[in-house]
């Protein structure tokens, strides 16, 4: 196992690019991380990274030496997966990546209930509203709103999420109440927006008795975490345009209204992203069914008590 510990962690170092990202990672310490490259390295006769005071990178036999590694690495998987599923006793460690709110809202609440069921598989979640590579950055699946960049994954569609355009009291109270898409766009409202590196959509889809329609919408403030778009909201700084669920107690509460209501925004789909070979871990299915019996309920509740403000 030691040598295999060697192999998993040259990989989180050449993925990471640095020893203590990799020894967090792998829960121990970078010089532990460093000793196991050595090991590694003494090993095999070759140096796999180059390494100064401020910097790491892999040396030539680094990168020919990773292909082979990766694929070492996800045979055991897959003879673990086939151990787990004759045992019924799924084991191993399941990496997750979701948006910052829906990872909060809906996922983070179910993990320990799924770690209590079975309490040989290990969980690691990232939040994060930007873009995440799943191969990369070796997470296993990502849960996502809207429609992925990555055609080559497999997708799991989850539930379908209503979203609106919402407001404060103390902001309709000062700016009025825009009606439709167009007041959006007229230079008499601030819209909140999300942005973060990599960003492609800068337009909120509308339907309006046409059919869909992108606004271009503007505003003077703009943040890669939605959940400090909805604190802005709160605080009458602007319109956010929303899921349901998450802001369904405010909504409840009054503390914030719908606007724009002649021209709703689409629905977004929630889906889980995950790579086909994935399909074949008998942790990775029981987590996907968990999750998306749960998550679906979720929503559900979520959208009924908007509905019944």
């Amino acid at each position: 196992m030691a040598y295999l510990d060697n192999i998993r962690t040259f990989v989180r170092v050449y993925e990471l690019g640095s020893m203590s990202a990799a020894g967090r990672d792998l829960r121990v310490s970078a010089a532990v991380a460093s000793a196991r490259i050595g090991q590694l390295e003494t090993h095999l006769g070759v140096r796999l990274f180059q390494r100064t005071t401020r910097s790491l990178a892999p040396t030539e036999q680094g990168r020919s030496f990773y292909d082979g590694a990766r694929a070492v690495l996800e045979k055991v998987e897959e003879a673990e997966a086939l151990v787990s599923r004759i045992t019924e006793n799924p084991r191993g460690t399941i990496h997750v990546a979701a948006p910052l709110g829906v990872g909060r809202r809906l996922i983070a609440p179910e993990l320990p209930g799924f770690a209590a069921t079975y309490p040989q598989v290990d969980l690691r979640l990232r939040l994060s509203d930007r873009m995440i590579d799943l191969a990369a950055e070796a997470i296993d699946l990502r849960f996502f709103l809207g429609r992925p960049a990555d055609s080559d994954l497999t997708i799991r569609q989850i539930a379908s999420c209503a979203r609106l355009l919402c407001a404060a009291p103390d902001y309709i109270a000062r700016r009025g109440t825009p009606r439709d898409g167009a007041a959006l766009v007229s230079g008499a409202h601030d819209c909140l927006n999300l942005r973060f590196p990599g960003a492609t959509e800068f337009r909120w889809t509308l339907m309006t008795p046409e059919g869909p329609r992108a606004y271009p919408v503007s505003g003077r403030l703009e943040c890669d975490d939605g959940d400090v778009l909805t604190d802005w909201a709160l605080a009458g700084a602007g319109i956010a345009l929303k899921p349901v669920f998450e802001i369904a107690d405010h909504l409840a509460a009054g503390r914030l209204v719908p606007v724009c209501t002649e021209t709703p925004p689409l629905p977004v789909q929630m889906a889980c992203l995950f790579t086909h070979r994935r399909l074949q871990d008998p942790k990775m299915r029981l987590f996907m069914d968990h999750m998306a019996e749960r998550i679906g309920g979720a929503v559900a509740a979520a959208e009924a008590v908007a509905g019944a403000c």
